[in-house]
């Protein structure tokens, strides 16, 4: 039998158990303002920096994702990538994810204080396609004093397959932009898995 205390706490953890000890797996949810979400994606005041220190204290890193209503990309990514266990579960695991809405009218405090609406953010930060991936250092310290452009470490605009959309979370969690660029990690894993 199914408590309620571990329905909460399964359902805190983006699963449920079903009968026989199996997880059941959680799902995007179509939300009022039209955007899929995940049910594991970041609950946030909007405050970045914040948002940032918090997923460093939990050894994670931090995303943006930028979407909009009715978006057939965006709505691919939830129902197509990040159904796939083994991405949902990477990435679970290693990121905090905040979704914006590019034309949003919520207020977000920027790394350098500013106060704007997600419309404004995404302008602010070129975000002109979605659905768009922003990653961002593991510390806020100095970001307030780089341009936008300059405070992310990796970007991804746009749908990507299944297979590079892991491997763009794992560009990122193994540091690999320190070295170089997204298309030379793609590059270099694909040689290193062909035969």
């Amino acid at each position: 039998m199914l408590s309620r205390r571990s329905f909460l706490a399964g359902s805190a953890a983006g699963a449920v158990a079903l009968p026989g000890g199996r997880p059941a797996a959680a799902q995007a949810v179509l939300t009022e303002d039209g955007l899929y979400r995940e049910p594991w994606f970041l609950e946030s005041l909007l405050e970045l920096s914040d948002d940032l220190e918090g997923a460093t204290e939990k050894s994670r890193r931090f995303a943006i994702v930028w979407e909009l209503r009715g978006c057939p990309y965006c709505r691919e990514t939830h129902l197509v990538n990040f159904a796939k266990p083994e991405i949902a579960d990477f990435v679970k695991a290693r990121f905090d994810i905040l979704q914006l809405n590019i034309i949003g009218a919520r207020e977000v405090v920027d790394f350098d204080g500013e106060k704007a609406s997600e419309k404004r953010l995404a302008e602010k930060y070129g975000v002109r396609f979605t659905p768009t991936f922003q990653f961002f250092p593991e510390r806020s310290a100095g970001l307030a004093t780089r341009k936008p452009r300059e405070r992310e470490v990796a970007r991804a605009q746009g749908y990507l397959l299944p297979e590079h959309f892991l491997s763009l979370f794992k560009f990122v969690s193994e540091r690999a932009y320190e070295k170089g660029s997204l298309p030379d990690y793609l590059k270099a894993n694909n040689r290193a898995s062909a035969p």
